[in-house]
């Protein structure tokens, strides 16, 4: 007897830097969402779309929930708190070496009311031992009824697909939503904008990359190289000396660097240009964040 086809809709959520991003890419099988160890990477909803034969699950990543310090830290707490909506099964991550947090005890007890299974994934369990990850998942089940506890490692990916099997079965019979090829709806432009952000976050300072966003303003296909002129945006021109570096060596770097993974994901040549501007608190800005594609148009904060 042939097996039904399931299909539907998974929110990733959790606190910055537990590693929902790495989950991501690591279901996707490629970069979707960028990677760094400063929290809140993640500034939208990024589909990443995982087929087989008998399933297509649709995950959804969303920003780290975080207390927001300005109008941008608050887009991404709202995206992510929205992004539970609509959903068949949520994702709760949560990382293992990090102990039980404050708000990951909020959360643990609040979010058995919206009425959705929820499986709780304890992520980087290769760097703990198993006596300290023991009391941690009884501590966890004592807040809530979850579906599933699942340990496991998404940059090794250990654990991964024991944790698909288990999104399955909260899955209904249904139509296969995206072609089984498509890995994402994000569009190669707004990709291209995140690998390039993701390269300042591992380069530069604590704070300067918090404070930019990047704007892809030409990307012009060519039979054999995509040639791709893309604007930094910061908020200082003190970070703006540092995002440019001494004759121009940090931004070649980042440019060198960022160029390497866009190849990667158009399997072609790329020429990038890139250029810095200062936009003054653009964080604070509704019509910056909206223009910055971190907004829908018919959305308020």
């Amino acid at each position: 007897m042939k097996n039904k086809f399931k299909s539907g809709f998974c929110a990733i959520i959790g606190m910055p830097n537990v590693g929902k991003s790495t989950l991501l890419n690591t279901i996707a099988g490629q970069k979707i969402a960028i990677i760094s160890d400063k929290p809140q990477t993640t500034r939208n909803k990024i589909l990443a779309i995982y087929s087989t034969p008998n399933e297509q699950i649709i995950f959804t990543d969303t920003p780290g929930i975080h207390n927001p310090h300005n109008k941008l830290g608050e887009y991404m707490v709202k995206t992510a708190k929205e992004s539970m909506r609509d959903t068949d099964v949520v994702l709760f991550v949560v990382d293992a070496t990090k102990g039980i947090r404050d708000m990951e005890r909020e959360i643990a007890e609040n979010i058995g009311k919206i009425g959705i299974p929820c499986i709780l994934i304890i992520n980087k369990v290769d760097l703990v031992k198993k006596e300290n990850l023991l009391p941690m998942i009884a501590d966890f089940s004592s807040m809530n009824d979850f579906d599933a506890i699942i340990p496991i490692s998404a940059k090794m990916n250990d654990g991964v697909d024991g944790l698909i099997d288990a999104i399955t079965e909260h899955l209904e019979e249904g139509p296969m939503f995206y072609d089984e090829d498509t890995v994402t709806d994000q569009p190669e432009k707004a990709i291209a904008a995140e690998i390039i952000r993701e390269k300042m976050l591992w380069l530069l300072d604590k704070e300067v990359p918090h404070g930019i966003a990047i704007e892809i303003t030409k990307m012009k296909e060519k039979p054999k190289i995509t040639e791709i002129n893309a604007t930094i945006c910061c908020e200082r021109k003190t970070h703006k000396g540092i995002i440019i570096g001494k004759n121009g060596e940090m931004l070649k770097k980042i440019g060198t660097m960022a160029r390497a993974d866009i190849e990667k994901m158009l399997d072609k040549k790329v020429y990038l240009e890139l250029w810095v501007k200062i936009k003054d608190d653009w964080r604070n800005s509704d019509f910056l964040i909206k223009n910055f594609g971190y907004k829908d148009d018919d959305e308020l904060i």
